[in-house]
Parts: structure tokens; sequence; C-alpha cells
């Protein structure tokens, strides 16, 4: 029987991310060098980076590796590229709090828009370990409950018509006037909701429903998170379950980056709250 390709890339995640739950604690204090975009790194970084390229890049199905720690992609051969930030979060690690692992799956070479990918996962290293993937020839969005070395398919993902929570990144200081008095208008309707994971905090999104939000700020005026490993594959994903994305006045699957990591404001949630944020901050 042939085994379908997206899903050899799946299982690849969910075994290395087996392996990294079990090993976190070892990385927890230890700290690297910097990442191609300038960010200091922890050793969990560069570890989990690892991991995940021998398994993924041994796989027939895998062309290319390109990750948020390496500053070019991998040639693997022939196949889809593999866009992943390997341990989301990673500077929560020393004091003991969620991280996570984002893949994209893109059936084109990198630089390219969020609508050539194929696939996109998220694993949340919490109190205990789920994974979410959507997939071009799925109609849900499964989770998986990843324990004692297996994957079990816990639930599926549609976000709830009523928003609860709400998160936006960024110091006020350093925000626009634009962003702050919406901020101030959701964070006065919803439950402030705010980790500094971006995994955790969409997955928040996705239980309770609301909007995650990282925008452009005086430190970050392109916006923090990049658009091949963070926002166009969350992207990919909220939208699958029924949300919405913007980066201010476009789905972010339609962002066209020039570089493998270039970076961009985001915003994933309700449809309506996306399009309350379009019309606060849209030109």
């Amino acid at each position: 029987m042939t085994v379908d390709p997206l899903h050899n890339v799946v299982r690849a995640v969910q075994t290395t991310a087996h392996y990294v739950r079990e090993n976190l604690a070892n990385y927890a204090g230890s700290q690297a060098g910097t990442n191609p975009s300038g960010e200091s790194q922890v050793g969990g970084d560069v570890w989990a980076d690892q991991l995940f390229f021998d398994e993924l890049s041994s796989l027939e199905c895998v062309g290319s590796y390109v990750s948020e720690e390496r500053e070019a992609a991998v040639d693997c051969g022939e196949g889809y590229t593999v866009a992943i930030d390997p341990l989301d979060g990673s500077a929560n690690l020393a004091s003991n709090n969620s991280v996570g692992t984002i893949v994209g799956v893109y059936d084109a070479p990198l630089p390219t828009t969020g609508r050539d990918l194929v696939a996109s996962m998220m694993v949340l290293y919490g109190p205990y370990t789920t994974m979410t993937v959507a997939r071009e020839d799925s109609e849900t969005v499964q989770e998986y409950l990843l324990r004692d070395g297996f994957s079990e398919r816990w639930g599926t993902f549609t976000i709830p018509e009523e928003p609860t929570v709400v998160g936006l990144a960024g110091k006020t200081t350093e925000r626009s006037a634009d962003v702050n008095t919406l901020a101030e208008s959701l964070e006065e309707e919803l439950k402030l909701r705010y980790g500094g994971a971006t995994v955790a905090d969409l997955a928040q999104v996705l239980e309770y429903g609301g909007l995650f939000g990282y925008p452009a700020t005086e430190s970050y005026p392109e916006g923090k998170l990049r658009v091949h490993f963070e926002a166009a594959p969350l992207a990919y994903l909220i939208e699958a379950s029924g949300g919405g994305s913007t980066d201010g006045s476009q789905s972010l699957l339609d962002v066209d980056p020039d570089g493998l990591h270039d970076r961009t404001p985001t915003f994933l949630g309700n449809r309506s709250l996306v399009e309350r944020c379009e019309g606060a901050l849209g030109d």
C-alpha cells in the first residue's frame, strides 16, 4: 500500500516531538549564539533544529529543509519544502513555561506565499503535549495527544463562534496609536491571554475563540513573526479552522516575502476580530 507523503511528514514531526518533550529539561538553562535574524538562541533551539532536520531531511518526499535557526535552505533532493520553527518561545524554557514547534509544508521552493502551503502543524509542549494538523487533503483540523510514545487522535478544531480571549504583543510605548486604541477596545471586551510563546497563545484562541496579534512596533517595524516559519503556517491552520488572518490589510497567506527570514505583522483569530483589525489598521 502506498503511504501518503504528507502522512510521512506528520509522522516524522510526531516522532521527533515525543523525543523533544522528553528531553527539554536538559536545555532549560543553556545558551547558544544568535539565529539568522539576530536574536539570541538557547541551546534547545539548536538541539531541536538538528533533531527535526535529521528526521525530516531523510524522507523521500522532502526536497528542502528551511529553519528559523539556519541562514539558508538545505537541499535534500526533490519534494516538499519544509519550513520550521523548531522551538517557538524558547526563552520560556528557563522559567518552565510553554514552548512549541511550528511546521509549514510548502509545495514550492522558498521564498513564496502561504498559498503554496499544503499542510501546517503546531506542537504545544504544555502540561501535556498536543499536535494540531491542517492538511489540504483533509476537511478537518486534527488534534493529537502525544504521550507515552504514542500519538492519539484527540479531537478536531473549529474556532468557537464567540470570541473570549485576546493577546496582543508589544509594549504600548512601542506600538502605534491605532494598535493601542484597538487593543484597549478589545481588552475591555475579552479576557487577556498572552504568554510569550506564539503556539501557546494561538492554542488559547483555537480553544476559546479570540485574537492573537503581534503588530509592528518600534523594535520590530516589520513585525516580529517570520512569514515562512510562523505567520503563514499558523494562518493556514487557523483559516482551515474557520478563523481568519491578516497583516493589517490582507490574509497572511497572501504576504509575499522577498527573503527566507522576512517578517510580517500578524493577527490571527475569529474572522470578526480580524476584520476589526483591518478596519482599524488598514490603509
